[in-house]
């Protein structure tokens, strides 16, 4: 069985409150006895895209013993998650961030759907042509899970609906290629979520920092969008049984 933690929206800043969540949430996984197959962060890890964000975040939840992977979200840039982050150079100035961890019977390949500049996200001709290689140069029956921050598909929340990822019917085709392709994870809606697309199950991590309100949550306060401490910080499990079955948990995490 193949077991892998996602975690997304951990919107690192300079105040306490992100980063003691964050590190609540990773502190509970390296708290279990359990040796975790890969962590996942799908985007949004620093809240600035500051220097001092990502090199926390680096410091705090990197050095986990649990393999970490992590992909851009609209709050991120580009080249500094790159630089301090991940420790390397652009090949290109502004070149999407694409990265594969290849594990013993399985394949997390993180997308770059981040657009600088903007808050909705488009997987760019680069970003897809590299998934179609990884995904080429993977056994048939080895499963794969792609990941990126902006989901493809409305999920019934006005505002995440409108900054969703667009473009998507390019990777629908794509997905439909690939019989491998297990399942999709994906962020940016900062609460728990289950759907399906181009016939493959979507899985959406719950933020880490905040949980988005649903739209019969809301009161008529305009600002009125998101819990903040009156839920804790989140996560999900996905486990990979041998007969190619996704199955997903969700924990809440105490933060004291």
């Amino acid at each position: 069985m193949i077991v892998i933690a996602h975690l997304s929206d951990i919107h690192i800043d300079a105040a306490p409150r992100s980063r003691r969540r964050a590190r609540a949430a990773m502190d509970f996984l390296d708290s279990l006895a359990y040796d975790f197959d890969a962590v996942v962060l799908t985007g949004d890890i620093a809240d600035n895209g500051a220097e001092a964000e990502y090199a926390w975040v680096r410091e705090n939840l990197l050095s986990s013993r649990h393999p970490v992977l992590a992909c851009p979200g609209n709050h991120d840039r580009r080249d500094i998650f790159r630089r301090v982050l991940l420790g390397t150079e652009p090949p290109a100035p502004g070149a999407p961030v694409n990265q594969v961890l290849r594990g013993d019977g399985f394949v997390v390949a993180l997308c770059d759907s981040s657009v600088p500049g903007k808050d909705e996200g488009f997987l760019e001709d680069e970003t897809l042509d590299w998934l179609e290689a990884e995904l080429a140069r993977t056994p048939r029956d080895t499963p794969v899970l792609i990941g990126f921050h902006h989901p493809p598909t409305t999920l019934g929340i006005p505002f995440v609906d409108g900054i969703r990822q667009f473009g998507e019917e390019r990777l629908a085709a794509l997905v439909r290629r690939h019989p491998s392709v297990t399942a999709l994870l994906c962020g940016h809606t900062h609460t728990a979520t289950a759907t399906t697309f181009a016939d493959r199950p979507v899985r959406v991590a719950p933020g880490v920092v905040s949980m988005s309100k649903l739209p019969w949550e809301r009161s008529d306060d305009p600002t009125d969008y998101v819990y903040r401490d009156e839920m804790a910080p989140s996560l999900a499990f996905h486990l990979l049984t041998d007969d190619g079955r996704l199955t997903t948990h969700y924990r809440s995490v105490p933060t004291s």
